[in-house]
């Protein structure tokens, strides 16, 4: 499991439902403006993403058979980077551009400090996550 970004088992359940629906996907981490700072889950590869994003976890979800890449952009990672990063899934009405939209829930990033002597190890740009 990857010690940059992991999932709750409800996020997982809706990830699996999502990539019934709509096929593969990923997810890129907003900057805040207009949606919260909320993980925006699209189609794999209708957010474009270039030379100032970074693929922080390739996250492994059971019963969905490929990898689901986790994206942000590297000057957020920069202020980011001494946390875990966990996708959750709340409530509420998401952002229509985020495939849970019409689901009546949203993803949500949850944050949590991690030690310095843990983060050297977990700085990998292309890391695998297993959920269940």
């Amino acid at each position: 499991m990857s010690d940059l970004v992991t999932v709750t088992p409800a996020a997982a359940d809706l990830i699996r439902s999502l990539r019934e629906q709509h096929g593969p996907l990923m997810f890129h981490q907003s900057g805040g403006c207009c949606d919260g700072s909320a993980p925006m889950c699209y189609p794999a590869g209708e957010f474009r993403t270039g030379s100032s994003d970074i693929r922080l976890a390739a996250l492994v979800v059971d019963g969905v058979p490929e990898p689901v890449e986790f994206w942000i952009s590297r000057a957020q990672w920069e202020l980011w980077q001494h946390t875990k990063l966990t996708i959750d899934v709340v409530p509420g009405r998401g952002s229509g551009f985020s495939l849970e939209a019409p689901e009546g829930l949203r993803f949500l990033l949850r944050s949590t400090l991690i030690r310095r002597d843990h983060q050297r190890g977990a700085r990998s740009e292309h890391q695998q996550s297993r959920v269940e």
